[in-house]
Protein backbone atom coordinates (compact mmCIF):
# COMPACT_ATOMS: atom_id res chain seq x y z
CA UNK A 1 0.00 0.00 0.00
CA UNK A 2 1.53 3.13 -0.96
CA UNK A 3 0.66 6.47 0.91
CA UNK A 4 1.45 9.84 0.07
CA UNK A 5 0.38 13.06 1.43
CA UNK A 6 1.21 16.52 -0.52
CA UNK A 7 0.52 20.29 0.93
CA UNK A 8 0.67 21.84 -2.62
CA UNK A 9 -0.12 24.96 -1.76
CA UNK A 10 -2.94 26.38 -3.24
CA UNK A 11 -1.70 25.71 -7.08
CA UNK A 12 -3.96 23.95 -9.43
CA UNK A 13 -1.70 21.21 -10.97
CA UNK A 14 -0.97 21.96 -14.92
CA UNK A 15 -1.16 19.27 -17.17
CA UNK A 16 2.84 18.24 -17.81
CA UNK A 17 2.93 17.73 -14.14
CA UNK A 18 4.47 14.15 -13.44
CA UNK A 19 3.42 12.56 -10.79
CA UNK A 20 5.44 9.22 -11.71
CA UNK A 21 8.50 9.91 -9.93
CA UNK A 22 6.66 10.42 -6.94
CA UNK A 23 4.81 7.08 -7.40
CA UNK A 24 8.23 4.99 -8.02
CA UNK A 25 8.41 2.24 -5.82
CA UNK A 26 10.32 -1.50 -6.57
CA UNK A 27 6.87 -3.34 -7.65
CA UNK A 28 3.56 -2.14 -8.12
CA UNK A 29 1.50 -1.28 -4.74
CA UNK A 30 -2.17 -2.78 -4.96
CA UNK A 31 -3.24 -0.01 -3.05
CA UNK A 32 -2.65 3.58 -3.79
CA UNK A 33 -4.06 6.44 -1.36
CA UNK A 34 -3.34 10.21 -1.79
CA UNK A 35 -3.70 13.02 0.80
CA UNK A 36 -3.94 16.41 -0.38
CA UNK A 37 -4.22 19.97 1.57
CA UNK A 38 -4.38 23.36 -0.15
CA UNK A 39 -5.81 22.43 -3.48
CA UNK A 40 -7.65 25.55 -4.16
CA UNK A 41 -6.27 28.80 -1.98
CA UNK A 42 -7.49 29.42 1.75
CA UNK A 43 -9.01 31.96 0.78
CA UNK A 44 -13.08 33.52 1.69
CA UNK A 45 -14.13 32.64 -1.82
CA UNK A 46 -13.36 29.18 -1.53
CA UNK A 47 -14.21 28.65 2.17
CA UNK A 48 -17.57 30.12 2.15
CA UNK A 49 -18.12 30.15 -1.66
CA UNK A 50 -19.23 26.97 -3.46
CA UNK A 51 -16.85 24.57 -3.35
CA UNK A 52 -14.28 24.02 -6.71
CA UNK A 53 -14.03 21.10 -7.79
CA UNK A 54 -11.87 22.01 -10.60
CA UNK A 55 -8.37 21.11 -9.02
CA UNK A 56 -9.67 17.59 -7.86
CA UNK A 57 -10.48 16.83 -10.78
CA UNK A 58 -6.93 17.44 -12.10
CA UNK A 59 -5.05 15.63 -9.38
CA UNK A 60 -7.76 12.67 -10.24
CA UNK A 61 -7.00 12.40 -14.21
CA UNK A 62 -3.04 13.02 -13.12
CA UNK A 63 -3.12 10.18 -10.77
CA UNK A 64 -5.02 8.16 -13.02
CA UNK A 65 -2.98 8.58 -16.30
CA UNK A 66 0.11 8.42 -13.92
CA UNK A 67 -1.16 4.76 -12.35
CA UNK A 68 -1.85 3.17 -15.38
CA UNK A 69 0.58 5.31 -17.88
CA UNK A 70 2.30 1.68 -18.86
CA UNK A 71 -0.54 0.97 -21.02
CA UNK A 72 -1.03 3.10 -23.60
CA UNK A 73 -4.63 2.14 -23.86
CA UNK A 74 -5.60 3.03 -20.15
CA UNK A 75 -3.43 5.86 -21.20
CA UNK A 76 -6.42 6.77 -23.65
CA UNK A 77 -9.23 5.84 -21.12
CA UNK A 78 -7.43 8.11 -18.51
CA UNK A 79 -7.70 11.07 -20.48
CA UNK A 80 -10.75 10.51 -22.39
CA UNK A 81 -12.95 9.54 -19.57
CA UNK A 82 -14.77 12.31 -17.33
CA UNK A 83 -13.73 12.02 -14.13
CA UNK A 84 -16.53 11.99 -11.39
CA UNK A 85 -15.99 15.17 -9.21
CA UNK A 86 -16.67 14.57 -5.22
CA UNK A 87 -19.77 15.90 -4.12
CA UNK A 88 -19.50 19.27 -1.80
CA UNK A 89 -20.46 17.98 1.76
CA UNK A 90 -21.80 22.07 2.45
CA UNK A 91 -25.18 20.91 -0.20
CA UNK A 92 -26.22 19.21 3.01
CA UNK A 93 -24.68 21.98 5.26
CA UNK A 94 -24.85 24.68 3.50
CA UNK A 95 -21.62 27.84 4.27
CA UNK A 96 -23.00 31.23 5.41
CA UNK A 97 -22.41 33.83 2.94
CA UNK A 98 -20.81 36.45 5.10
CA UNK A 99 -22.01 40.25 4.32
CA UNK A 100 -19.93 42.54 2.68
CA UNK A 101 -20.70 45.33 5.06
CA UNK A 102 -18.72 43.14 8.17
CA UNK A 103 -16.02 45.43 9.52
CA UNK A 104 -13.97 42.91 9.96
CA UNK A 105 -13.51 40.71 6.24
CA UNK A 106 -12.79 36.60 6.44
CA UNK A 107 -9.97 37.34 4.62
CA UNK A 108 -8.99 39.25 7.43
CA UNK A 109 -9.52 36.50 9.72
CA UNK A 110 -7.86 34.14 7.57
CA UNK A 111 -4.44 36.50 7.74
CA UNK A 112 -4.78 36.82 11.78
CA UNK A 113 -4.70 33.26 12.57
CA UNK A 114 -1.39 32.85 12.34
CA UNK A 115 -0.36 35.72 13.90
CA UNK A 116 -1.90 36.29 17.16
CA UNK A 117 -2.58 34.92 20.15
CA UNK A 118 -5.25 32.13 20.68
CA UNK A 119 -7.42 34.26 23.57
CA UNK A 120 -7.43 37.28 21.11
CA UNK A 121 -8.05 35.55 17.91
CA UNK A 122 -11.01 33.72 19.65
CA UNK A 123 -12.45 36.64 21.00
CA UNK A 124 -12.52 38.51 17.21
CA UNK A 125 -14.06 35.66 15.77
CA UNK A 126 -16.84 35.79 18.56
CA UNK A 127 -17.23 39.38 17.93
CA UNK A 128 -16.97 38.89 14.23
CA UNK A 129 -19.42 35.53 13.99
CA UNK A 130 -21.90 37.34 16.73
CA UNK A 131 -22.28 40.47 14.42
CA UNK A 132 -22.84 38.59 11.10
CA UNK A 133 -25.36 36.17 12.79
CA UNK A 134 -27.10 39.19 13.97
CA UNK A 135 -27.43 40.85 10.34
CA UNK A 136 -27.99 37.41 8.42
CA UNK A 137 -29.61 35.11 11.28
CA UNK A 138 -26.68 32.14 10.34
CA UNK A 139 -27.16 28.98 12.00
CA UNK A 140 -23.85 26.91 12.54
CA UNK A 141 -23.24 23.37 10.78
CA UNK A 142 -22.70 20.49 13.16
CA UNK A 143 -18.95 19.53 13.63
CA UNK A 144 -18.93 16.55 11.98
CA UNK A 145 -20.78 15.65 8.57
CA UNK A 146 -20.54 12.39 7.59
CA UNK A 147 -22.64 10.12 4.82
CA UNK A 148 -22.00 7.08 3.08
CA UNK A 149 -20.01 6.50 0.23
CA UNK A 150 -22.33 6.59 -2.30
CA UNK A 151 -23.84 9.72 -1.75
CA UNK A 152 -20.60 11.58 -0.61
CA UNK A 153 -17.60 9.79 -2.74
CA UNK A 154 -17.34 8.46 -5.96
CA UNK A 155 -16.38 4.83 -6.59
CA UNK A 156 -15.46 3.21 -10.34
CA UNK A 157 -17.74 1.04 -11.46
CA UNK A 158 -16.85 -1.62 -14.42
CA UNK A 159 -13.03 -1.09 -14.29
CA UNK A 160 -12.21 -3.35 -17.22
CA UNK A 161 -9.79 -1.16 -18.88
CA UNK A 162 -7.87 0.40 -16.58
CA UNK A 163 -5.26 -1.30 -14.22
CA UNK A 164 -5.76 1.15 -11.37
CA UNK A 165 -9.26 2.63 -10.56
CA UNK A 166 -11.03 4.83 -8.21
CA UNK A 167 -12.80 3.49 -5.46
CA UNK A 168 -13.29 6.65 -2.92
CA UNK A 169 -12.60 10.54 -3.19
CA UNK A 170 -13.48 13.07 -1.25
CA UNK A 171 -12.95 17.25 -0.86
CA UNK A 172 -13.27 19.62 1.62
CA UNK A 173 -12.34 23.10 0.80
CA UNK A 174 -8.28 22.43 0.27
CA UNK A 175 -8.39 18.95 2.03
CA UNK A 176 -8.51 16.18 -0.59
CA UNK A 177 -8.39 12.52 -0.17
CA UNK A 178 -8.67 9.65 -2.41
CA UNK A 179 -8.58 5.94 -2.33
CA UNK A 180 -7.12 3.68 -5.39
CA UNK A 181 -7.03 -0.30 -6.07
CA UNK A 182 -6.02 -2.41 -8.26
CA UNK A 183 -8.83 -3.17 -10.75
CA UNK A 184 -9.55 -6.82 -9.86
CA UNK A 185 -9.44 -5.33 -5.86
CA UNK A 186 -12.34 -3.06 -6.62
CA UNK A 187 -15.31 -6.37 -5.90
CA UNK A 188 -13.58 -6.97 -2.81
CA UNK A 189 -14.31 -3.45 -1.45
CA UNK A 190 -17.51 -2.55 0.81
CA UNK A 191 -18.89 -0.72 3.24
CA UNK A 192 -17.11 2.51 1.88
CA UNK A 193 -18.40 5.72 4.04
CA UNK A 194 -16.78 9.34 4.35
CA UNK A 195 -16.57 11.71 7.28
CA UNK A 196 -15.33 15.54 7.77
CA UNK A 197 -15.16 17.31 10.40
CA UNK A 198 -14.05 21.34 10.03
CA UNK A 199 -11.52 22.57 12.24
CA UNK A 200 -10.46 25.82 11.17
CA UNK A 201 -12.30 29.59 11.84
CA UNK A 202 -14.67 29.65 14.61
CA UNK A 203 -13.78 26.04 15.33
CA UNK A 204 -15.98 24.43 12.60
CA UNK A 205 -15.45 25.64 9.35
CA UNK A 206 -13.31 23.22 6.72
CA UNK A 207 -10.13 25.25 5.82
CA UNK A 208 -8.52 23.24 8.55
CA UNK A 209 -9.76 19.64 9.58
CA UNK A 210 -9.95 16.09 8.65
CA UNK A 211 -11.26 14.03 6.15
CA UNK A 212 -11.86 10.29 6.80
CA UNK A 213 -12.72 6.94 4.35
CA UNK A 214 -13.68 4.08 6.12
CA UNK A 215 -13.78 1.19 4.22
CA UNK A 216 -14.01 -3.28 4.45
CA UNK A 217 -11.27 -4.97 2.05
CA UNK A 218 -12.04 -8.80 2.31
CA UNK A 219 -12.75 -9.07 5.52
CA UNK A 220 -9.90 -6.36 7.22
CA UNK A 221 -11.21 -2.92 8.09
CA UNK A 222 -9.07 0.43 6.82
CA UNK A 223 -9.31 3.70 7.68
CA UNK A 224 -7.53 6.54 6.38
CA UNK A 225 -7.61 9.74 7.42
CA UNK A 226 -6.32 13.06 5.71
CA UNK A 227 -5.88 16.06 7.67
CA UNK A 228 -4.89 19.45 7.81
CA UNK A 229 -4.31 20.92 11.77
CA UNK A 230 -3.51 24.34 13.20
CA UNK A 231 -1.12 26.41 11.74
CA UNK A 232 1.13 28.55 13.31
CA UNK A 233 4.81 28.43 15.36
CA UNK A 234 3.94 30.39 18.47
CA UNK A 235 4.16 29.35 21.98
CA UNK A 236 1.12 27.26 22.42
CA UNK A 237 0.27 26.59 18.79
CA UNK A 238 1.30 22.72 19.76
CA UNK A 239 -1.70 22.79 22.26
CA UNK A 240 -3.96 23.57 19.50
CA UNK A 241 -3.47 20.60 17.32
CA UNK A 242 -3.06 18.67 19.92
CA UNK A 243 -6.55 19.37 20.21
CA UNK A 244 -7.64 19.06 16.37
CA UNK A 245 -6.34 15.46 16.91
CA UNK A 246 -8.87 14.60 19.64
CA UNK A 247 -11.62 16.56 17.85
CA UNK A 248 -11.30 14.69 14.99
CA UNK A 249 -11.14 11.40 16.93
CA UNK A 250 -14.12 12.48 18.49
CA UNK A 251 -16.58 13.42 16.09
CA UNK A 252 -15.42 11.57 12.94
CA UNK A 253 -18.65 8.61 12.47
CA UNK A 254 -19.45 6.25 9.88
CA UNK A 255 -23.55 5.52 10.72
CA UNK A 256 -24.27 1.62 9.96
CA UNK A 257 -26.54 1.30 7.11
CA UNK A 258 -30.12 1.73 7.42
CA UNK A 259 -30.58 -2.16 5.79
CA UNK A 260 -30.75 -4.96 7.63
CA UNK A 261 -29.54 -8.25 7.10
CA UNK A 262 -25.68 -7.16 7.41
CA UNK A 263 -22.98 -9.76 7.68
CA UNK A 264 -20.69 -7.55 10.16
CA UNK A 265 -20.41 -5.37 12.55
CA UNK A 266 -18.80 -2.54 11.12
CA UNK A 267 -16.63 0.39 12.94
CA UNK A 268 -18.29 3.53 13.51
CA UNK A 269 -14.75 5.37 14.69
CA UNK A 270 -11.76 5.75 13.29
CA UNK A 271 -10.08 3.52 16.31
CA UNK A 272 -12.72 0.64 15.80
CA UNK A 273 -10.83 -0.42 12.80
CA UNK A 274 -8.38 -2.64 12.18
CA UNK A 275 -5.79 -0.95 10.33
CA UNK A 276 -5.59 3.15 10.37
CA UNK A 277 -3.46 5.85 8.35
CA UNK A 278 -3.33 8.94 9.67
CA UNK A 279 -1.35 11.65 6.57
CA UNK A 280 -1.43 14.95 5.87
CA UNK A 281 0.10 18.50 7.00
CA UNK A 282 -0.41 18.05 10.53
CA UNK A 283 1.92 21.79 11.06
CA UNK A 284 3.67 20.36 13.64
CA UNK A 285 7.14 22.53 14.11
CA UNK A 286 10.49 22.77 16.12
CA UNK A 287 9.91 23.34 19.66
CA UNK A 288 12.44 26.60 19.91
CA UNK A 289 14.71 27.67 17.54
CA UNK A 290 18.43 26.41 17.62
CA UNK A 291 21.27 28.70 17.73
CA UNK A 292 22.64 26.44 15.48
CA UNK A 293 20.22 25.93 12.97
CA UNK A 294 22.43 27.01 9.94
CA UNK A 295 24.79 24.77 10.62
CA UNK A 296 22.52 21.66 11.43
CA UNK A 297 20.56 22.26 8.13
CA UNK A 298 23.97 22.56 5.99
CA UNK A 299 25.41 19.29 7.98
CA UNK A 300 21.61 17.55 7.17
CA UNK A 301 21.88 16.32 11.06
CA UNK A 302 18.40 15.79 11.10
CA UNK A 303 18.25 13.61 14.48
CA UNK A 304 19.69 16.58 16.19
CA UNK A 305 16.54 18.75 14.85
CA UNK A 306 14.23 15.78 15.78
CA UNK A 307 14.78 16.86 19.31
CA UNK A 308 12.96 19.43 18.88
CA UNK A 309 9.92 18.17 16.91
CA UNK A 310 6.85 19.22 18.72
CA UNK A 311 5.03 15.55 17.59
CA UNK A 312 7.59 13.27 18.91
CA UNK A 313 7.67 15.56 22.30
CA UNK A 314 3.62 15.55 22.19
CA UNK A 315 3.80 11.98 21.31
CA UNK A 316 6.26 11.12 24.28
CA UNK A 317 4.49 12.63 26.78
CA UNK A 318 1.29 11.15 26.09
CA UNK A 319 -0.92 13.86 25.25
CA UNK A 320 -1.40 13.11 21.42
CA UNK A 321 -1.36 9.93 19.48
CA UNK A 322 -0.80 7.63 22.15
CA UNK A 323 -0.64 4.27 20.79
CA UNK A 324 0.28 5.17 17.42
CA UNK A 325 3.48 4.67 15.17
CA UNK A 326 5.79 6.68 12.88
CA UNK A 327 8.46 5.50 10.98
CA UNK A 328 12.17 6.96 11.27
CA UNK A 329 13.00 10.39 9.55
CA UNK A 330 16.23 10.52 7.38
CA UNK A 331 15.07 12.84 5.06
CA UNK A 332 15.34 17.07 5.54
CA UNK A 333 12.70 19.47 6.92
CA UNK A 334 9.67 19.40 4.21
CA UNK A 335 8.61 22.94 4.78
CA UNK A 336 8.86 25.84 3.76
CA UNK A 337 10.76 26.54 0.48
CA UNK A 338 11.07 29.32 -1.18
CA UNK A 339 8.75 28.86 -4.51
CA UNK A 340 10.36 26.93 -7.45
CA UNK A 341 14.24 26.63 -5.57
CA UNK A 342 15.70 24.22 -2.98
CA UNK A 343 16.11 27.04 -0.34
CA UNK A 344 14.24 27.29 2.91
CA UNK A 345 12.42 30.35 3.83
CA UNK A 346 14.39 32.09 6.79
CA UNK A 347 14.82 35.68 8.23
CA UNK A 348 17.09 37.10 6.10
CA UNK A 349 17.86 40.06 4.48
CA UNK A 350 16.98 38.84 1.31
CA UNK A 351 13.59 36.98 2.06
CA UNK A 352 10.71 39.16 1.98
CA UNK A 353 8.30 36.22 3.48
CA UNK A 354 7.18 35.65 6.59
CA UNK A 355 9.77 33.81 8.81
CA UNK A 356 9.49 30.07 8.85
CA UNK A 357 11.36 27.32 10.84
CA UNK A 358 12.00 24.99 8.82
CA UNK A 359 10.15 21.73 10.12
CA UNK A 360 8.69 18.40 9.69
CA UNK A 361 4.76 19.65 9.23
CA UNK A 362 3.96 16.61 6.73
CA UNK A 363 3.68 13.45 8.62
CA UNK A 364 2.36 9.57 7.72
CA UNK A 365 1.29 7.51 11.03
CA UNK A 366 -0.49 4.44 11.44
CA UNK A 367 -2.29 2.11 14.20
CA UNK A 368 -3.17 -1.46 14.00
CA UNK A 369 -1.66 -4.96 13.53
CA UNK A 370 -0.12 -6.41 10.25
CA UNK A 371 1.02 -2.77 9.38
CA UNK A 372 4.88 -3.13 7.93
CA UNK A 373 6.31 0.23 6.96
CA UNK A 374 8.73 -0.74 4.17
CA UNK A 375 9.66 3.17 2.87
CA UNK A 376 9.35 6.54 4.80
CA UNK A 377 10.93 9.23 2.22
CA UNK A 378 10.17 12.40 0.05
CA UNK A 379 9.72 13.94 -2.83
CA UNK A 380 11.47 16.67 -4.35
CA UNK A 381 9.20 18.57 -6.70
CA UNK A 382 9.69 22.19 -6.46
CA UNK A 383 5.57 22.67 -7.53
CA UNK A 384 5.16 23.93 -3.89
CA UNK A 385 6.49 25.24 -0.73
CA UNK A 386 6.09 22.02 0.85
CA UNK A 387 7.75 18.57 -0.38
CA UNK A 388 5.89 15.70 -0.57
CA UNK A 389 5.99 12.67 1.40
CA UNK A 390 4.88 9.17 1.26
CA UNK A 391 5.44 5.95 2.69
CA UNK A 392 5.23 1.91 1.36
CA UNK A 393 3.50 -0.47 3.35
CA UNK A 394 3.61 -4.09 3.38
CA UNK A 395 -0.53 -4.60 4.88
CA UNK A 396 -1.64 -7.91 6.26
CA UNK A 397 -5.00 -8.94 5.52
CA UNK A 398 -7.52 -11.31 7.25
CA UNK A 399 -8.53 -14.40 5.83
CA UNK A 400 -12.34 -15.51 7.02
CA UNK A 401 -11.42 -18.42 8.53
CA UNK A 402 -9.44 -16.60 10.88
CA UNK A 403 -10.62 -16.31 14.50
CA UNK A 404 -9.25 -12.28 15.22
CA UNK A 405 -11.25 -10.93 11.96
CA UNK A 406 -14.08 -9.18 11.17
CA UNK A 407 -15.77 -12.60 11.05
CA UNK A 408 -15.03 -13.21 14.79
CA UNK A 409 -17.39 -9.74 15.42
CA UNK A 410 -20.05 -10.88 13.23
CA UNK A 411 -19.83 -14.53 15.58
CA UNK A 412 -19.44 -12.00 18.88
CA UNK A 413 -22.62 -10.13 17.44
CA UNK A 414 -24.64 -13.30 16.77
CA UNK A 415 -23.67 -14.51 19.74
CA UNK A 416 -24.89 -11.61 21.96
CA UNK A 417 -27.63 -11.63 20.58
CA UNK A 418 -28.80 -15.21 20.81
CA UNK A 419 -27.69 -14.57 24.81
CA UNK A 420 -29.90 -11.67 25.23
CA UNK A 421 -32.73 -13.93 23.71
CA UNK A 422 -32.14 -16.43 25.66
CA UNK A 423 -31.92 -14.49 28.48
CA UNK A 424 -35.31 -13.21 27.59
CA UNK A 425 -37.20 -16.70 26.86
CA UNK A 426 -35.74 -18.16 30.57
CA UNK A 427 -37.19 -14.74 32.06
CA UNK A 428 -40.28 -15.73 30.47
CA UNK A 429 -40.14 -18.77 31.64
CA UNK A 430 -40.16 -17.61 35.09
CA UNK A 431 -42.31 -15.68 34.87
CA UNK A 432 -44.93 -17.93 33.66
CA UNK A 433 -43.87 -20.41 36.21
CA UNK A 434 -44.18 -18.39 39.08
CA UNK A 435 -47.92 -16.81 38.01
CA UNK A 436 -48.84 -20.56 37.76
CA UNK A 437 -48.04 -21.26 41.73
CA UNK A 438 -50.07 -18.27 42.22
Amino acid sequence: MFVGTWNVGGRSPHDGLNLRNWLRTPDPADIYVFGFQEIVPLNAGNVLGVEDNGPASKWLSLIRQALNSNDKEDQEFGQNVKVATPVDVDQQYPRPQMNQKSRISFSDLLSMEDELDQEDFERICTSFRASNASEEGLVSPPDSASASASSSSRRRSSPIRGRYCLAASKQMVGIFLSVWVRSDLNRHIRNLKVSCVGRGLMGYLGNKGSISISMTLHHTTLCFVCTHLTSGEKEGDEVRRNADVMEILKKTRFPESSHRGRRFCYPDNILDHDKIIWLGDLNYRLAASCADMHQLLKNNDWQALLEKDQLRIEQRAGRVFAGWEEGKIYFAPTYKYIANSDHYVLLTSKSKQKRRTPAWCDRILWKGEGLKQMWYVRGESRFSDHRPVYSLFSLQLHRPNVTSNPAASLSSCVARVQAEELLLVTRARSCIETASRF
